[in-house]
Protein backbone atom coordinates (compact mmCIF):
# COMPACT_ATOMS: atom_id res chain seq x y z
CA UNK A 1 0.00 0.00 0.00
CA UNK A 2 1.43 3.13 -0.89
CA UNK A 3 2.47 5.76 1.77
CA UNK A 4 -0.57 7.73 3.13
CA UNK A 5 0.86 9.92 6.16
CA UNK A 6 3.22 8.77 9.14
CA UNK A 7 0.19 8.49 11.64
CA UNK A 8 -1.68 6.61 9.79
CA UNK A 9 1.09 4.33 8.10
CA UNK A 10 1.74 3.29 11.67
CA UNK A 11 -1.68 2.68 12.27
CA UNK A 12 -1.97 0.65 9.30
CA UNK A 13 1.28 -1.67 10.19
CA UNK A 14 -0.05 -2.73 13.34
CA UNK A 15 -3.81 -4.24 11.71
CA UNK A 16 -3.55 -7.79 11.58
CA UNK A 17 -5.62 -7.87 8.48
CA UNK A 18 -6.67 -5.33 6.15
CA UNK A 19 -9.33 -7.51 4.47
CA UNK A 20 -12.80 -5.15 4.20
CA UNK A 21 -10.89 -1.78 4.86
CA UNK A 22 -8.62 -1.65 1.59
CA UNK A 23 -10.71 1.52 -0.10
CA UNK A 24 -11.54 2.85 3.23
CA UNK A 25 -7.92 2.98 3.84
CA UNK A 26 -7.42 4.97 1.10
CA UNK A 27 -10.21 7.32 1.90
CA UNK A 28 -9.54 7.81 5.37
CA UNK A 29 -7.09 11.30 4.82
CA UNK A 30 -10.59 12.92 3.37
CA UNK A 31 -12.47 12.27 6.15
CA UNK A 32 -10.21 13.56 9.41
CA UNK A 33 -10.48 16.82 10.51
CA UNK A 34 -7.32 19.10 10.19
CA UNK A 35 -4.45 18.13 12.59
CA UNK A 36 -6.53 15.52 13.78
CA UNK A 37 -4.13 12.20 14.41
CA UNK A 38 -5.12 8.66 14.00
CA UNK A 39 -3.70 6.00 16.32
CA UNK A 40 -5.63 2.65 16.29
CA UNK A 41 -7.11 1.09 13.15
CA UNK A 42 -9.23 -2.08 12.51
CA UNK A 43 -12.01 -3.11 10.19
CA UNK A 44 -15.44 -4.21 11.67
CA UNK A 45 -18.76 -4.56 10.12
CA UNK A 46 -21.55 -1.49 10.95
CA UNK A 47 -24.95 -1.97 9.95
CA UNK A 48 -25.17 -3.94 6.54
CA UNK A 49 -21.33 -2.51 5.50
CA UNK A 50 -17.51 -4.09 6.36
CA UNK A 51 -15.48 -0.75 6.67
CA UNK A 52 -13.17 0.53 8.75
CA UNK A 53 -12.93 1.43 13.03
CA UNK A 54 -10.58 4.32 13.47
CA UNK A 55 -9.35 5.73 16.73
CA UNK A 56 -7.97 9.16 16.29
CA UNK A 57 -7.34 11.88 19.12
CA UNK A 58 -10.96 13.53 18.25
CA UNK A 59 -12.97 10.78 18.06
CA UNK A 60 -13.84 7.18 17.40
CA UNK A 61 -14.91 7.07 13.40
CA UNK A 62 -16.30 4.14 11.01
CA UNK A 63 -16.08 4.35 7.68
CA UNK A 64 -17.41 2.07 4.82
CA UNK A 65 -16.88 3.48 0.65
CA UNK A 66 -17.96 0.71 -1.22
CA UNK A 67 -19.28 0.83 -4.92
CA UNK A 68 -22.94 1.28 -4.03
CA UNK A 69 -22.51 3.16 -1.00
CA UNK A 70 -20.46 5.18 1.56
CA UNK A 71 -21.01 5.21 4.97
CA UNK A 72 -19.27 7.58 7.33
CA UNK A 73 -19.61 7.78 11.10
CA UNK A 74 -17.90 9.58 13.60
CA UNK A 75 -18.00 9.59 17.78
CA UNK A 76 -16.82 12.66 19.23
CA UNK A 77 -15.67 11.88 23.00
CA UNK A 78 -17.48 14.34 24.44
CA UNK A 79 -20.52 12.54 23.16
CA UNK A 80 -19.88 8.87 23.86
CA UNK A 81 -21.06 8.44 27.48
CA UNK A 82 -19.92 4.72 27.38
CA UNK A 83 -18.54 2.05 25.74
CA UNK A 84 -18.53 -2.49 26.01
CA UNK A 85 -16.77 -4.48 24.54
CA UNK A 86 -17.40 -8.23 24.53
CA UNK A 87 -15.98 -11.18 22.28
CA UNK A 88 -16.49 -14.22 20.80
CA UNK A 89 -13.54 -17.04 19.71
CA UNK A 90 -12.68 -15.09 16.70
CA UNK A 91 -14.26 -11.66 16.83
CA UNK A 92 -15.32 -9.08 18.96
CA UNK A 93 -18.46 -6.61 19.30
CA UNK A 94 -18.07 -2.89 20.04
CA UNK A 95 -21.32 -0.98 21.51
CA UNK A 96 -21.22 2.96 22.01
CA UNK A 97 -23.42 4.45 23.70
CA UNK A 98 -23.99 8.56 22.36
CA UNK A 99 -26.82 10.63 23.71
CA UNK A 100 -28.83 7.98 24.53
CA UNK A 101 -28.68 5.63 21.48
CA UNK A 102 -26.58 2.35 20.79
CA UNK A 103 -24.16 1.40 17.85
CA UNK A 104 -22.67 -1.96 17.22
CA UNK A 105 -20.17 -2.75 15.44
CA UNK A 106 -19.35 -6.35 14.68
CA UNK A 107 -16.58 -8.62 13.54
CA UNK A 108 -13.97 -6.54 15.41
CA UNK A 109 -10.55 -8.30 15.36
CA UNK A 110 -10.00 -9.08 19.17
CA UNK A 111 -7.10 -7.40 20.09
CA UNK A 112 -6.96 -4.27 18.30
CA UNK A 113 -11.00 -4.28 19.76
CA UNK A 114 -10.18 -4.19 22.51
CA UNK A 115 -7.32 -1.59 22.51
CA UNK A 116 -9.84 1.01 20.77
CA UNK A 117 -12.13 0.35 23.40
CA UNK A 118 -9.98 0.30 26.30
CA UNK A 119 -8.54 3.74 24.74
CA UNK A 120 -11.81 5.30 24.45
CA UNK A 121 -12.51 4.45 28.28
CA UNK A 122 -9.41 6.54 29.22
CA UNK A 123 -10.30 9.34 27.08
CA UNK A 124 -13.76 9.38 28.33
CA UNK A 125 -12.77 8.77 32.10
CA UNK A 126 -10.22 11.94 31.65
CA UNK A 127 -12.73 14.28 29.87
CA UNK A 128 -15.34 13.49 33.34
CA UNK A 129 -12.35 14.09 35.90
CA UNK A 130 -11.13 16.97 38.18
CA UNK A 131 -8.18 17.92 35.84
CA UNK A 132 -9.92 17.11 32.45
CA UNK A 133 -7.73 18.88 29.69
CA UNK A 134 -10.09 20.99 27.19
CA UNK A 135 -10.43 18.96 23.26
CA UNK A 136 -8.13 21.54 21.45
CA UNK A 137 -10.95 22.29 18.73
CA UNK A 138 -13.75 22.39 21.49
CA UNK A 139 -14.02 22.42 25.54
CA UNK A 140 -14.68 18.65 26.25
CA UNK A 141 -18.32 18.23 28.16
CA UNK A 142 -18.39 15.85 30.24
CA UNK A 143 -19.71 12.35 29.50
CA UNK A 144 -22.68 12.43 32.29
CA UNK A 145 -24.87 15.85 31.89
CA UNK A 146 -24.22 17.08 35.29
CA UNK A 147 -26.63 16.23 38.39
CA UNK A 148 -29.21 19.53 39.33
CA UNK A 149 -27.88 21.02 42.20
CA UNK A 150 -31.21 20.64 44.33
CA UNK A 151 -31.13 16.62 43.37
CA UNK A 152 -31.20 14.03 46.28
CA UNK A 153 -27.86 12.03 46.27
CA UNK A 154 -29.72 8.69 46.94
CA UNK A 155 -32.05 9.27 43.84
CA UNK A 156 -28.60 10.29 41.57
CA UNK A 157 -27.49 6.97 42.82
CA UNK A 158 -30.47 5.12 41.99
CA UNK A 159 -30.29 6.74 38.54
CA UNK A 160 -26.74 5.72 38.23
CA UNK A 161 -27.99 2.00 39.64
CA UNK A 162 -30.11 1.53 36.93
CA UNK A 163 -27.70 2.81 34.13
CA UNK A 164 -25.71 -0.03 35.89
CA UNK A 165 -28.13 -2.57 35.93
CA UNK A 166 -28.95 -1.74 31.98
CA UNK A 167 -25.49 -2.24 31.22
CA UNK A 168 -25.01 1.60 30.12
CA UNK A 169 -22.57 1.90 32.63
CA UNK A 170 -19.92 -0.62 34.42
CA UNK A 171 -19.80 -1.17 37.50
CA UNK A 172 -16.12 0.45 38.17
CA UNK A 173 -17.83 3.39 35.89
CA UNK A 174 -20.91 3.67 38.88
CA UNK A 175 -18.66 3.33 41.88
CA UNK A 176 -16.80 6.17 40.60
CA UNK A 177 -19.77 8.20 39.90
CA UNK A 178 -21.03 7.33 43.36
CA UNK A 179 -18.04 7.93 45.41
CA UNK A 180 -18.06 11.71 43.47
CA UNK A 181 -21.97 11.87 44.61
CA UNK A 182 -21.47 10.73 48.21
CA UNK A 183 -17.68 12.89 48.26
CA UNK A 184 -15.64 10.42 49.39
Amino acid sequence: MDPIRPDIDAAISKMPSKVGGKRELKKLPEHLWEGEQVSILETGQYGAGMGIIALTDRRLLFLKDGIMSQTSEDFPFDKISSIQWSSGMMFGKIAVFVSGNKAEITNVGKAQGKAIVDAVRNRISAASGPAAPAAPAAPAAPSTPPAPVNEDPVEQIQKLAGLRDAGILTEDEFSAKKAQILGI
